[in-house]
């Protein structure tokens, strides 16, 4: 049993209920973060492993038996012989990082698209045309409650750098001085651009369109 095995298992049972790894780290009552790649290892490499019990919570959360785990840590099918297996979601890797991770230098080029190594990795489901036709799309952490309630600490949001952006779009700003925060556009002009926050604890922000390094929208969610 190796490391890598542990955690492509909790993917694949997460991708089995339709749900990414932050998803289902909530379901069992668990940080939604306890689960992402970055989780994985710690800051200086070495490999970290979960807890028995966070595996105990989501096997439970599941409704699936240690057995069944064990299936899936071995890359074995968990359905019973005999049965129809459902179909599974189209699914496709993007770049992962926090909003803080990314609003560091580095991490995106000149149009806004995620470069370097710095980047984790999640696999998604395709279902929204955003991710399936946009080679650019990247992923990105929430992290404080500036957007309560429809973005809560621990969601993960994917970015199309290639998809249209209109009035009253969720999107992702990345400001000339690279400060990167998820938003609501509430009014673009060509010398203007005025954002708001779901959340009525923070004020509405508006940049001149020289101080906007990058303006994209949100195109899933894993509420």
């Amino acid at each position: 049993m190796q490391h890598e095995d542990i955690w492509r298992a909790i993917d694949a049972l997460a991708a089995q209920r339709g749900l990414s790894a932050s998803a289902l780290a909530r379901s069992a009552g668990l940080d939604p973060t306890s689960f992402n790649p970055s989780k994985r290892r710690t800051p200086d490499g070495r490999l970290r492993w979960p807890s028995t019990e966070s595996i105990a919570k989501i096997l439970s959360a599941s409704s699936i038996g240690i057995e069944a785990f064990a299936a899936l840590v071995g890359g074995r099918s968990t359905t019973p012989a005999g049965t129809s297996r459902p179909r599974r979601p189209a699914m496709r890797t993007v770049p992962l990082a926090s909003l803080a991770q990314a609003g560091q230098g580095g991490f995106f080029d000149e149009g806004g698209n995620p470069t370097g190594g710095g980047w984790d990795r999640i696999a998604l489901p395709v279902g929204d045309a955003g991710i399936a036709g946009d080679p650019h799309a990247f992923a990105l952490t929430i992290q404080g409650d500036s957007m309560d309630p429809v973005y809560r600490d621990g969601d993960i949001i994917v970015v199309s750098p290639a998809s249209p952006v209109r009035t009253g779009d969720r999107v992702v700003i990345r400001t000339a001085g690279g400060e990167l925060m998820a938003r609501q556009l509430l009014r673009r002009t060509v010398s203007r651009v005025d954002l708001g926050c779901f959340n009525p604890a923070y004020p509405p922000r508006g940049f001149m369109t020289e101080e906007i390094g990058a303006l994209h929208r949100i195109v899933w969610a894993s509420q």
